[in-house]
């Protein structure tokens, strides 16, 4: 186990030296620490945008749900490819917008469209809210990860405390670009780790794809069809979820941001068109959950599967590799979303609601300053209350996806109206707070988010034919 902690701590500590180093001899203003100066080209972009979206959810969430629930875990490899075809043709669009107006954030996007610094508040604050859990999940993923892949000999606390410090110190000094540098770090490994275990572990105990798969048709026939494990997941709320997740992928405030980093609305594109293939490496950690259901049946936790059947088919220095790749797999994303949850607040909560006179300098100060009160927090609940946070994560991804009529209505109908976009906003959060919190979710069994984004979009569109606000670009504004 000494080799697999070197091994892991070698690559953390390289790559937080990687996006320390990706700052040098750049000038750090507000530019180019948020949106990395809008230089990225393709390649970058495509590796910012996988380290936002491949996540410890990669290594833990995707083999855990295909042990424990089955059939219902497809729904993960399915949502992404809608994402990016989807992708294809609303964010050149949005990056055109950025371009044009300037923008760094998604707040800001949406008070230019519909001229209003209220709803900008409002997205921000949802914002903020949704990624904190987030945050909080990716670090108590990277505390599981090396304490699972170094036998117990490093503690979830200490690997979340080193890691802490090391993404607070290149974010700090490089911001997204020194989190697009190591993001490259972070897909080589991840990539290496998945190809190796997901085509690996099904050869080794049972000789072929075909025979594993014939071996968990035989021993649990219902296990690859709808409702698989659960008894709530069927068709009907795969079918949701699916719709949900696809249209929300993109409305993350981390993931909306990035696209505007990009050199050109051609990047964007390109990148929709390549990002599909990101989806071959779930398929095979799939495999891997169903080879550890077979070979090590009744985990109390699913999430374990991964990691387990990984420690009992490879040697010790593979375990480290594995906890290395799951390490940084952790640290990107971390290191964008607390990047861009400080810009929320320093930019769109406080200069936007509070202090409108505020400069460039100042806001810089600001953000950077929340990037170690924003990661202490996560910090704080990842050690101290690793699972309060559950409800809010779901809420979260809910809370998110509620900015999709806004931005379809701004980007496609001329007649949206910023109270409609805000109320229907508000709607769609309470509708799935209220059902989450009541326990409804599904509720008959349709995905809680997917209920809240209908009645946002009504909301939205039946407000904004009653009241016509000033929103298009290129109006003056009176607000």
């Amino acid at each position: 186990m000494s080799l697999a902690l070197i091994i892991i701590f070698a690559v953390i500590l390289i790559s937080s030296l990687v996006g320390v180093y990706a700052g040098r001899n750049i000038e750090m203003n507000f530019e180019n620490w948020t949106v990395g100066g809008r230089r990225f080209g393709l390649i970058i972009i495509w590796l910012l945008m996988a380290g936002e979206i491949y996540t410890t959810f990669t290594f833990l969430g995707a083999s855990g749900w295909a042990y424990s629930k089955g059939a219902p875990a497809f729904y993960i490899l399915i949502y992404g490819a809608l994402a990016y075809t989807l992708s294809f043709f609303i964010l050149p669009l949005i990056w055109k917008i950025g371009k044009r107006f300037n923008l760094h954030t998604q707040p800001d996007f949406f008070i230019q469209i519909y001229n209003s610094r209220g709803l900008g508040v409002l997205v921000a604050v949802i914002g903020v809210v949704s990624i904190i859990p987030y945050l909080q999940l990716q670090l108590t993923g990277l505390g599981f990860i090396v304490k699972v892949a170094s036998n117990g000999a490093i503690s979830s606390q200490v690997a979340i405390l080193i890691s802490f410090v090391l993404t607070c110190a290149f974010v700090y000094t490089s911001g997204l670009r020194g989190a697009a540098w190591v993001a490259v770090i972070k897909d080589v490994l991840m990539l290496a780790a998945v190809f190796i275990v997901g085509i690996g572990v099904p050869l080794i105990y049972f000789g072929s794809f075909g025979k594993m798969f014939s071996a968990l048709i035989d021993k649990m026939p219902e296990h690859l069809i709808f409702p698989g494990a659960t008894t709530n997941m069927d068709v009907l709320w795969v079918m949701s979820t699916l719709l949900l997740t696809a249209m929300g992928f993109y409305m993350w405030p981390h993931v909306f941001g990035s696209a505007f980093s990009a050199k050109s609305d051609k990047i964007i594109k390109r990148n929709a068109i390549i990002m599909p293939f990101y989806q071959i490496p779930i398929l095979l950690i799939f495999f891997v959950g169903f080879t550890a259901l077979l070979v090590i049946p009744g985990l109390e936790n699913g999430d374990l599967s991964f990691l387990t059947l990984v420690n009992q088919t490879y040697p010790a220095w593979f375990m480290g590799f594995v906890g290395a790749a799951g390490a940084v797999t952790a640290m990107v994303p971390a290191a964008i979303l607390v990047l861009f949850a400080a810009t929320l607040v320093a930019k769109n909560i406080y200069k936007t609601g509070f202090k409108p006179e505020a400069g460039e300098e100042t806001v810089m100060r600001l953000s950077r300053f929340m990037v170690l009160v924003i990661m202490a927090l996560g910090l704080v609940f990842a050690i101290f209350f690793p699972n309060e946070l559950v409800n809010l994560l779901i809420l979260g991804y809910d809370g998110v996806c509620q900015f999709f009529p806004g931005v379809i209505l701004g980007l496609f109908w001329k007649k949206a109206s910023r109270n409609g976009v805000f109320w229907g906003i508000i709607s769609g959060v309470g509708i799935v707070a209220l059902l989450i919190l009541s326990g409804n979710d599904p509720f008959l069994g349709i995905n809680a988010g997917f209920v809240g984004l209908v009645v946002n979009a009504a909301v939205a569109v039946i407000i904004s034919l009653l009241y016509r606000g000033p929103r298009i670009i290129g109006e003056k504004k009176n607000a």
